[in-house]
């Protein structure tokens, strides 16, 4: 194999690869989009994980529905409850007991609803102990409401705590080199924390990604192959406290045996690094490092 410097040698410089589109993107984005996605409704089998992977201007949109719409359906029940009990016909009747006392209209029902399913209860519009129908209904708006609250508060628990932000504090190196290391070559690379809570249990793992063509003749665009960054030895484990060299050696193994410095420069190849572990103050996984060549 031809041995691939971290300098140049002096000489006129190899021409710069027009840009393309990145599998990967330097913030984790994956560049991939569904399609031809017969059965949609196999998102709605697991609808909280897919409340949670939604954009966060649909995710507040949908967390304002579902109380939005919760409030506004159960003041519809109430304010037809008082209309077919007759309350509304006997506004000032003392001698009549209505369901809900003070409910004079729909914009009543629905601020009891409100009241109702947050459990405000300000004291002025109250349920009487005369309302059967109205005192099932205070339960089962009291069971679903907790429900609602439950769910959406989980999906934007699970959003806020995301490790997404967490991630973007793991720095790579802007590139990577192919040098000697104790007369070995390797493609080497630096990772760092710029936070002083450590990653815990923190993994490192690296994929080449090109395409390839099989002895048969397929064409497989997006052909991944690993890159060993100590695997078998133990060295893909990091304590990351300060930052590391990472190291890929490339040996007969290695994708890049037989591979020389300037095809190494007219090569169309992704390698994308994953760095995995759990933050140490909240105890959640984090997965980053998305390192491109």
């Amino acid at each position: 194999m031809a041995r691939a410097g971290a300098t140049r040698s002096p000489g006129p410089e190899p021409p710069r690869r027009r840009g393309r589109q990145r599998y990967v993107e330097k913030d984790g984005r994956c560049n991939v989009q569904q399609g031809n996605v017969r059965e949609p409704g196999r998102y709605l089998t697991d609808l909280f994980t897919t409340l949670a992977d939604l954009q966060w201007r649909l995710s507040l949109l949908f967390f304002v529905l579902a109380y939005a719409l919760t409030w506004l359906f159960f003041g519809a029940i109430w304010w037809l409850v008082a209309y077919g009990r007759g309350d509304l016909e006997h506004l000032g009747d003392a001698a009549w007991t209505p369901c809900v006392n003070n409910l004079n209209g729909f914009v009543a029902a629905f601020l009891f609803s409100i009241e109702t399913e947050t459990t405000i209860g300000y004291g002025h519009r109250v349920i009487t102990d005369q309302c059967p129908e109205g005192i099932a209904l205070l339960l089962l708006q009291a069971i679903l409401g907790s429900m609602v609250n439950a769910f959406m508060v989980g999906c934007m628990f699970v959003k806020i705590s995301q490790p997404n932000k967490r991630a973007a504090t793991l720095v790579f190196s802007s590139h990577a080199v192919v040098s000697l290391r104790d007369g070995r070559l390797c493609l080497m690379f630096r990772v760092g924390d710029l936070r002083s809570s450590h990653i815990v249990e923190a993994s490192i793992r690296a994929k080449l990604i090109r395409s390839r063509q099989t002895l048969e003749g397929e064409f497989i665009p997006l052909h991944q192959t690993d890159l060993s960054v100590g695997f078998d030895t133990g060295d893909d484990r990091l304590f990351l406290v300060s930052p590391l060299v990472i190291s890929h050696e490339i040996d007969a193994a290695s994708p890049f045996w037989e591979a020389s410095r300037r095809a190494l420069e007219r090569d169309d190849f992704e390698i994308v690094v994953i760095l995995e572990g759990m933050v140490e103050a909240t105890g959640d996984g984090v997965g980053s490092g998305f390192f491109h060549c």
